[in-house]
C-alpha cells in the first residue's frame, strides 16, 4: 500500500509530477495491501499456463495444415485428451501447491526488499534486474537439474517430468510436487541478490513461464523471437533432452547454454546435430525428403 493518500502528496514527495505509467499505478495500487499485489502472481500463472500453450495445442491437433514441417518429433502426436489431461495434472497442481506456496511465501519477498512504491523502475533498470535474475536462475537450475538426474533424483522426483519424452507447451510446469518447491529456490535467487519492484517480481515470473512453455513446445518456429537471444537454447534444444529422457546427461540448461558448453553436458546433443545434419545430407544425394525426424538410436545420443 502507498504512503500516499492523494496524487499531489506523490507528486511533492518524488519533487516531480508522475509518469504516466506511475499515475496508473497510484490509481490501482494506492489502496491495496502489497500481500494483495503479490498474490497477483496467483493469477498471472493460472493464466499463462491456461493460455499461453493454446496456440502450440492448436498447431499440434491442426499438423496437416503445414505445422508439421516445424515439429521437432515428427512421429509423435498427441490427441487433444491426452493434452487437455495434462492440462488437468498442471491445475491440480497449481491448486495443491503453486498457489499455496505463493500464498505463504510473501514474508521471503518483504524480507528481501520488494517494494511496491513509488518511483517506478526505469526500462533500463528493470532489464538489468531481469538480465541478473534469468543469470541466476540459470545458472542454479543447471546443478539442481544435473542433481536430479542422478539415479536417487531421477527415480523418486524428476521421472514425472520426463513422462512426455516428445514434450509440450502444457507439460512445461507438470512435475513432481517436491521438483516444484525444489525449482522455486533458483527463481528466488535473484530477486533475492538484487531486490527490484514488483512490477519487475510479476514479469520475471511471468517471462521464465513463457520461456518455459516455449522451450517444452515440441515446435522449432523459424520466427521465434528468441531466436535472436545470444547463447538461448529453445525448444530444438530442450527437446533434445526430453527425447533422450532418463539416460540424457545432456542439456541441463533451463534457458542459455553456456553452462552444458563449459561443463561438457552439451556433447551428445551437438553429435546428434552432427549425425542429423549427415543424413539430411544423404537424404539429399539420395534425393530422398526428409522428415526431420530426431529418431536416431539412443545409445549414439548420450553425453561423453
Amino acid at each position: 500500500m502507498l504512503p500516499f493518500s492523494t496524487i499531489q502528496e506523490a507528486t511533492t514527495f518524488l519533487g516531480r509530477n508522475l509518469t504516466v505509467a506511475e499515475t496508473l499505478w497510484f490509481n490501482y495500487s494506492a489502496k491495496k495491501s502489497d500481500y494483495y499485489l503479490y498474490c497477483h502472481n496467483i493469477l498471472f500463472l493460472f493464466l499463462i499456463f491456461s493460455l499461453v500453450p493454446l496456440p502450440l495445442a492448436f498447431a499440434e491437433m491442426m499438423r496437416s495444415l503445414g505445422f508439421n514441417k516445424y515439429k521437432i518429433q515428427p512421429k509423435v502426436s498427441l490427441s487433444s485428451s491426452e493434452m487437455f489431461r495434462c492440462y488437468k495434472d498442471v491445475m491440480w497442481m497449481f491448486v495443491l501447491v503453486v498457489g499455496p506456496l505463493q500464498l505463504v511465501s510473501y514474508p521471503s519477498i518483504k524480507m528481501i526488499g520488494i517494494r511496491t512504491g513509488l518511483p517506478l523502475p526505469s526500462v533500463w533498470e528493470v532489464l538489468a534486474q531481469l538480465t541478473v535474475y534469468f543469470m541466476t536462475e540459470d545458472y542454479t537450475n543447471y546443478w539442481i537439474h544435473r542433481f536430479l538426474h542422478c539415479k536417487w533424483g531421477y527415480e523418486k522426483i524428476h521421472r514425472v517430468h520426463h513422462e512426455y519424452t516428445s514434450p509440450i507447451g502444457f507439460a512445461a510446469p507438470y512435475a513432481h510436487w517436491l521438483e516444484i518447491l525444489i525449482l522455486g529456490i533458483p527463481s528466488f535467487l535473484g530477486p533475492a541478490i538484487v531486490p527490484g519492484h514488483m512490477i519487475t517480481l510479476w514479469l520475471w515470473i511471468a517471462l521464465r513461464q513463457i520461456e518455459a512453455i516455449e522451450t517444452h513446445s515440441g515446435y522449432d518456429f523459424p520466427w521465434t523471437p528468441t531466436r535472436f537471444i545470444p547463447f538461448y537454447g529453445g525448444a530444438d534444444y530442450h527437446d533434445y533432452h526430453h527425447y533422450v529422457g532418463g539416460q540424457s546427461q545432456s542439456n541441463f540448461a533451463s534457458v542459455f547454454t553456456y553452462c552444458d558448453y563449459i561443463y561438457g553436458t552439451d556433447k551428445g546433443y551437438r553429435y546428434h546435430k552432427k549425425v542429423l545434419r549427415k543424413l539430411k545430407e544423404e537424404s539429399r544425394t539420395d534425393g530422398v525428403p526428409n522428415g526431420g525426424s530426431y529418431h536416431v538410436p539412443t545409445q549414439y545420443l548420450k553425453s561423453e
